[in-house]
């Protein structure tokens, strides 16, 4: 199958007309808001929202002056300015019993990503991966060897982030869209990804720092790093976060 042949099965499979009945409609529990952590991993308090003051530029001024940036300052990030771009890109405003509403959109509210952090240079952070738990605005330890550091930047093909304070990584556990909307969801998640990364754009350079995504690394070792299995959970984009030179 020729790649023109595969996106257009792709887009005549995920018609509303070719759907099958989705596991909302058979009564089906939906899946969990937020992916579970374990026990024994360490909880970082991050400073809430409304007590962060950053972001003065004028809204036109961040859209006429973003621009992705590949070469950062050795400065480092601090750890409010993280807390200001996770809400920016992930932050729950209100949660119910089947959905949350947060500061980016989402096809029916379903949020279907999970947040984890290449962090290199944050102060107050031991280099390593951590994963943003949105509901309780938290960072969680995920991995903070060496090791994984190296192997997630080999994985993402771009060298240019060794020298980025943080790169998120954005996972995409399907069951959450695909519980509603079938396999149309698969669109769902593609759409949504663009949603997240734009506000981490323009977030990123309210607080004079700069953004690159990245879409190019390694599906594989990549899923294979964060512990996801590839199928229904899946690294589905990434962006690099630093200051300006």
């Amino acid at each position: 199958m020729s790649i023109s042949d595969l996106g257009k099965f792709f887009l005549d499979k995920t018609k509303l007309i070719n759907l099958d009945p989705v596991p909302q409609s058979k009564g089906i529990p939906q899946p969990a808001l937020e992916s579970p952590t374990n026990s024994g991993q360490l909880k970082i308090k991050l400073t809430p929202p409304e007590k962060i003051n950053f972001g003065k530029k004028e809204f036109r001024q961040l859209l006429e002056q973003r621009r992705s940036l590949r070469k950062y300052a050795a400065t480092a990030l601090t750890l409010d300015e993280l807390a200001y771009l996770l809400w920016s890109t992930q932050g729950v405003q209100k949660i119910t019993d089947t959905l949350t509403l947060r500061t980016v959109p989402s096809a029916g509210s379903r949020h279907a990503f999970e947040t984890y952090l290449l962090v290199t240079n944050v102060k107050g952070l031991t280099p390593g991966v951590y994963r943003y738990l949105a509901l309780d605005h938290q960072l969680a330890e995920f991995d903070l060897s060496e090791r994984i550091v190296n192997n997630l930047i080999e994985a993402s093909r771009m060298k240019f982030i060794e020298n980025a304070p943080v790169t998120f990584i954005w996972a995409a556990v399907t069951e959450r869209m695909t519980w509603r909307y079938g396999d149309r969801g698969y669109r769902y998640l593609l759409l949504d990804a663009g949603h997240v990364c734009q506000n981490l754009y323009l977030s990123a350079e309210s607080i004079d720092c700069g953004a690159c995504a990245i879409d190019a690394f390694n599906d594989d070792k990549m899923n294979q790093w964060l512990h996801l299995n590839g199928e229904d959970q899946f690294v589905i984009y990434m962006a690099s976060v630093g200051k300006k030179n």
